[in-house]
Parts: C-alpha cells; structure tokens; sequence
C-alpha cells in the first residue's frame, strides 16, 4: 500500500488557532498538526492515527475532523512510530523523530495513502462448527464498532467464508450464521442495524488451495478459507 510522508518542523513559537483544537506546545511536549490526504490531496474524514512511542510504548491517538485534518501533544526526545487504521488494520506509516528542542514548537505533518475498502477480520473465532463467537474475537470486532462510531456514513458486508470440507449447502448456512453473529455483535454495540448486511459464501471464493498439487490436504489453506472479512458497500 503507497504511503507518502511530508514534515514541516517549525522551530518558533506559534500562535495555534481553532483548527489545532485549541492545544498548544509546552516545555516538554511538541504540537503535532496532522492533515491526512488520499494520493489526490482529498481530505480524509474520520481516519484514525496512531503514534506510538518508541522509549515507553505509551500511544498518542486520534481521528481527523471533517477537514481531515487532527493534533497531538507528544512527549519531546522521541521516536514515534506513525500507524493509521485500515479499517481494522494496523498499517505501518512511517517514523517520527521529535527533537528534544528547547522552546517552545510544532511539527505539520502530512499523511497520504489510499484506504482499502475490504479487509479480513483477523482473530474473529467461532466454536467448532457452529456460529458463537468467542471471546477473543471481540477485540478486533470492538475495533471495527469504533471506526464505524466515527465514520457515521459508511456502511458494510460482513462476508462469511469456509473451507471445502463437508456439503456445500451445509458450508452455506455455517457461513452465513457466522456472518450474522458479527452483525449481531455490532448492532448491540450501537450500530444502527441498516449499516450491516451479513453475507454467507461458503466454500465458493477460497483464497488459497484446500489441496496441494499432489492431492493431499493442505491445512494452511483451508485456514487462510476459513475466514471472515469485511467490506466497504458505501461511504
């Protein structure tokens, strides 16, 4: 995925307006200014960054308004590595040097990439052949709750998928049960029912061999199948 990074640091003390959200540098910690941009220089709406602090991990979060653009009060003397979401991806940008500078200063940052519009849902797991989720998958499902809370306009499939293993009409009805358990874990964190369609293919679109060349099975692939993805139907 293209990403492109542009740095502006402004040694000086620096009259913040509105648009910084009313933050300002101090002693110790540096004014970052983010304006997030596809390849196009379009604003992005509602996409999340992250920075994370290389010396104590702490991370430095937030999501850009409606100009695409977000500030961040970061620690000086550090090195930050820059992550935005992909939906529910974390998606290495690029890494930040903040100078332990004395005074009082700002850091205009740029970020441009191009977001995908489907993802897998990476960890989303269900009992055995049946269609509860479990418990570790509600991390990653939590993610995908917060990124529709901000992007109120967005509206999504969650597309169930199997490996070959057993009847196709059986793969079919698995496949969409587990679909509707993750529409059915969103709506009862909030998301308004109408944005969430759920959608069973069964065994019909494998990314990967469910055997090898030879015939024998190939448990890696079936793995990779058995999956549940999420796509962007509108924006």
């Amino acid at each position: 995925m293209k990403t492109r990074l542009i740095i502006y640091l402004l040694a000086t003390i620096i009259g913040i307006s509105a648009q910084a959200q009313k933050l300002e540098p101090t002693k110790d910690k540096a004014l970052l200014n983010i304006i997030v941009t596809d390849f196009e220089s379009k604003a992005l709406v509602g996409e999340i960054v992250i920075l994370t602090a290389q010396k104590d991990k702490k991370k430095y979060k937030g999501h850009t308004d409606n100009t695409g653009k977000l500030s961040l009060l970061v620690p000086k003397g550090d090195t930050y590595e820059i992550i935005y979401k992909n939906i529910t991806q974390d998606v290495k940008y690029d890494n930040l040097i903040v100078p332990n500078e004395e005074g009082l200063f700002t850091i205009d940052l740029k970020l441009s990439f191009e977001q995908g519009k489907e993802v897998v849902l990476e960890n989303v797991e269900y009992d055995f052949g049946k269609a509860t989720l479990r418990a570790s998958s509600y991390k990653i499902l939590n993610d995908l709750v917060e990124v529709m809370k901000i992007k109120t306009n967005i509206e999504i499939e969650i597309a169930g998928h199997t490996d070959n293993k057993g009847l196709d009409e059986t793969n079919l009805r698995l496949s969409q049960a587990r679909a509707e358990s993750v529409r059915s874990y969103l709506i009862s964190k909030g998301i308004l029912p109408n944005r969430v369609i759920a959608k069973g293919y069964g065994a019909t679109m494998p990314v990967a061999p469910n055997q090898n060349l030879d015939g024998s099975d190939n448990p890696d692939g079936r793995q990779r199948n058995r999956r549940t993805e999420v796509k962007i139907i509108k924006e």
